[in-house]
């Protein structure tokens, strides 16, 4: 009886009451599980992609407000350099006016006003320079014993006959008979046609102001474009011409008085008009370059050569000159010597 109790303790060694207790996990509590590690690395990778969503607005935002900041710099330079500009062409054309120089004057006044026509005092010097003008361009009357009085011939023709002859001359190009005949047509009545006869009348002084403009006669041209504004707004490409006409005579104005005047209007003209001209026949691209080395010359003068060679490299580059290659070479050699 005692060993077969032995026997049994033997067979079940194991306590009473541990049969039933969990054994212990292979894992560790400290340990994550692998669905633990997963999520976490999910998380890190979505706070990842916000921080750089971030970044990349706020360097487009910095991006942007530094562009914004940028153009309004540039235009506020723009700005002060078109005021500066107004402010010398104002005070050289009161210097000018004092001096007798009436028609360069005018030219100062006219650019003043093209840009600020409110510009302090600039209407009022303008009107006394054009008081001047008008009182010296009208001819003095001479005398005679037998003064013969000539009373033109009053053209008593119809007025319709007169509106074809103009339309048939606008339709030709004949821009002078046309004007004419028009003016005798309102002179002899001015209802006629009213409308109609403004449209013409436009036409006719636009194109006219055109084609003088082409013809290097600069100021009839630019006069007659100015008639044409009294009948309608003029097109984008005749308020060009009469600006780069008006920029020519500018530069003109300052020709072998101020080098750096005369390059600046005939560097506008030039890219946009090279072939318009004068009564000299300078076309502006060539102006512009003799301006250049005018300038060049003008420092040689001073024996600033460094300056010169710059501007003979500015105008060698245009040109190919190999005139203007020596030159540049010369005051190249004077500069680094």
């Amino acid at each position: 009886m005692h060993m077969e109790i032995h026997n049994l303790e033997e067979k079940n060694p194991t306590p009473v009451g541990e049969e039933n207790q969990e054994k212990p996990s292979l894992n560790n509590d400290k340990t994550p599980s692998k669905k633990n590690r997963k999520g976490r690395w999910t998380s890190w990778l979505l706070w990842g992609l916000l921080g750089l969503i971030l970044i990349g607005l706020f360097i487009t935002a910095g991006s942007y407000l530094g562009y914004q900041q940028g153009i309004d710099d540039r235009k506020g330079f723009e700005a002060t350099q078109v005021a500066q500009a107004i402010e010398e062409q104002y005070d050289l054309g009161v210097q000018d006016l004092e001096a007798g120089n009436y028609e360069v004057a005018r030219q100062r006044f006219d650019y003043v006003i093209q840009i600020d026509p409110n510009y302090p005092g600039v209407l009022d010097h303008m009107a006394e320079v054009l008081l001047v003008l008008n009182a010296t361009a009208t001819p003095t009357p001479v005398p005679t014993t037998t003064p013969i009085p000539i009373t033109p011939t009053p053209d008593l023709r119809g007025q319709e006959e007169l509106f074809i002859q103009a339309q048939n001359h606008i339709a030709n190009e004949q821009w002078d008979e046309a004007i004419e005949t028009m003016e005798t047509l309102r002179k002899n009545d001015p209802d006629y046609q009213a409308i109609a006869l403004d449209g013409m009348f436009y036409v006719a002084y636009r194109n006219r102001g055109a084609q003088n403009i082409g013809a290097g006669n600069l100021e009839q041209g630019i006069y007659d474009l100015t008639l044409a504004e009294r009948f309608g707004v003029l097109d984008t490409e005749a308020v060009g011409y009469r600006t780069w006409a008006r920029y020519y005579n500018l530069g003109a104005s300052f020709w072998e008085v101020d080098w750096a005047q005369a390059i600046y209007y005939f560097e506008q003209v030039a890219p946009q008009y090279p072939n318009m001209h004068d009564g000299t026949g300078w076309t502006a691209s060539q102006r512009y370059v003799e301006a250049i080395i005018g300038y060049a010359q003008w420092f040689e003068a001073q024996d600033n050569w460094c300056a010169a060679e710059e501007q003979y490299d500015r105008a060698y580059e245009i040109t190919d000159d190999p005139e203007i290659r020596k030159a540049r070479n010369k005051a190249s050699d004077k500069c680094n010597g």
